[in-house]
C-alpha cells in the first residue's frame, strides 16, 4: 500500500492516517514553474501497488479548489501511466459537491462533472468524508464511492449527554434531514433512549438563505444538535439557532464535518444562541481567530479513524 498527500496543508492529517495503518507517506516531487505550473511525481515506483492519494479540495490557504483538483487528476493520471494497480481517492473535504442539481436555468451539475473527471483519470474508487448529499454522489460517481457520515465523527459525545436530558437532533433545512436522522437514529442507540428530531425551513436564491425560522419538532428545555455537512459564512446555523432557542431550545451545539469558516463566520457564530461550535480536522483551520467567541467555543474532533478504518477495509478487501 502507498499513501500520498499532495498538499503541505493536509500532511498532518494524511500522517495521522498512515501512523493508523502502521505505514509511512510515500514521497513525490512537487516541482513549480515560473508561470504557476506544478510537476508532481512519486519518488517510489507504484507499479502493481493499491494506492490512496489524499487531498482535501478546500480552498486556502495557498490555493483555490480548481488548482488542487487539477493536482489530484493529474497525479492519479500519472500513478496509472506508471502501474499502479489501484488508485484510490481519499477526499476529506469534497468541494464542487454543492451544486449537484439544476435549480435555475442552464445551470451547472458540477457534481457529476467532477465524478466524470475522476472517471476520465482512471481513479477506481472515491473515499470522501460527508458530502452535500449522499445520494446524489453515488449517482455521480459510475466508478465506486464510499461515504463517511459526520455522525462517526461525533460518536463521543454519546457519553456527555447521558445525563443531558432531552436530545433533538435537527436540521437547518430540508435538504439536511437524511443526515439529521441517521445521526437521531445512531445517538438513540448510543443512549439506549429516544432522541427527538427537528427540522428547520431554509430557501436559498442567487446565494442568499432565506427562512430558518419555521421549527418542528419538540424542543422544549432539550440539547439540540444542529447538524450540518459544513460551515462556510455560518449564517445558516446562526440563523437555525436563533430559531431553536426561541422554540424552547436550552442548548444548542453547532455541528458540521467541515469548518471552512470563512467570512463573516466569526462574528455570526460568536452568537450566544449557540454554545459549542463542533467541526472535524477534514479542513485546516487556518481562518479561524486566535482568540475571540469562536475560538473559544470551537471544538475539533478528529476525522482520523473514520479515514484509516476505511483505508484498512479497502486494502484489505483488494489483497483478499
Amino acid at each position: 500500500m502507498l499513501i500520498f498527500a499532495l498538499d503541505r496543508h493536509d500532511r498532518a492529517l494524511a500522517r495521522a492516517v498512515a501512523e493508523d495503518l502502521d505505514n509511512d507517506l510515500s514521497p513525490h516531487e512537487d516541482r513549480g514553474f515560473e508561470d504557476g505550473e506544478d510537476k508532481l511525481r512519486p519518488l517510489v515506483d507504484p507499479r502493481g501497488s493499491d494506492v490512496y492519494v489524499l487531498m482535501g479540495l478546500h480552498g486556502g490557504p495557498d490555493s483555490s479548489p480548481h488548482d488542487k483538483l487539477c493536482r489530484l487528476l493529474f497525479f492519479i493520471a500519472t500513478l496509472r501511466d506508471h502501474g499502479a494497480a489501484r488508485v484510490t481517492a481519499v477526499l476529506p473535504y469534497m468541494a464542487f459537491a454543492r451544486k449537484d442539481r439544476q435549480t435555475k436555468a442552464f445551470d451547472p451539475v458540477s457534481q457529476r462533472y467532477l465524478a466524470q473527471l475522476f472517471e476520465a483519470v482512471g481513479t477506481a474508487q472515491v473515499i470522501s468524508f460527508e458530502v452535500h448529499n449522499m445520494a446524489a454522489m453515488q449517482n455521480a460517481f459510475r466508478c465506486p464511492t464510499q461515504h463517511l457520515p459526520v455522525h462517526a465523527a461525533f460518536a463521543e459525545l454519546a457519553v456527555e449527554l447521558q445525563s443531558a436530558g432531552p436530545v433533538v437532533v435537527a436540521s437547518p433545512d430540508p435538504g439536511g434531514i437524511k443526515r439529521a436522522q441517521l445521526w437521531q437514529e445512531d445517538l438513540a442507540q448510543r443512549l439506549k433512549r429516544p432522541v427527538g428530531l427537528a427540522l428547520l425551513d431554509k430557501r436559498r436564491s442567487e446565494g442568499r438563505s432565506d427562512g430558518a425560522h419555521a421549527v418542528s419538532g419538540e424542543l422544549r428545555d432539550s440539547v439540540v444538535l444542529l447538524v450540518d455537512d459544513l460551515i462556510a459564512t455560518g449564517s445558516t446555523l446562526q440563523r437555525a439557532a436563533v430559531a431553536l432557542r426561541a422554540s424552547g431550545a436550552r442548548r444548542v451545539l453547532a455541528c458540521a464535518a467541515h469548518g471552512l469558516f470563512v467570512s463573516p463566520a466569526a462574528d455570526l457564530l460568536a452568537d450566544p444562541a449557540i454554545d459549542e461550535v463542533l467541526v472535524t480536522d477534514s479542513v485546516p483551520g487556518f481562518r479561524v481567530p486566535e482568540a475571540g467567541a469562536l475560538r473559544d467555543k470551537l471544538r475539533v474532533l478528529s476525522c482520523v479513524p473514520l479515514l484509516s478504518a476505511a483505508v484498512r477495509d479497502s486494502h484489505a478487501a483488494w489483497i483478499r
